[in-house]
């Protein structure tokens, strides 16, 4: 696994413990919290994007479904 593939993994968690912690009632103190974490990953990940020299439009289509199987599979467990 690449790094970048890695900082989609921490990227996307980020996002999952920002949704579930919204949906259980979190405190606007905590989302915050979780949203800043979010966002530190997410420019992680776009860094590592532009270490290996990609756009965005040139990875999305290959990430979002890697996404979605992920979600899917949270689900089904």
């Amino acid at each position: 696994m690449t790094e970048r593939e890695r900082a989609e993994e921490r990227m996307q968690q980020k996002w999952y413990d920002l949704v579930m912690a919204e949906q259980q009632g979190a405190s606007q103190q905590q989302l915050e919290r979780l949203y800043n974490s979010y966002i530190l990953a997410v420019e992680d990940y776009n860094r590592r994007v532009a270490e290996e020299g990609l756009s965005i439009a040139e990875i999305t289509p290959r990430e979002k479904k890697t996404a979605e199987t992920r979600r899917w599979q949270k689900k089904a467990s």
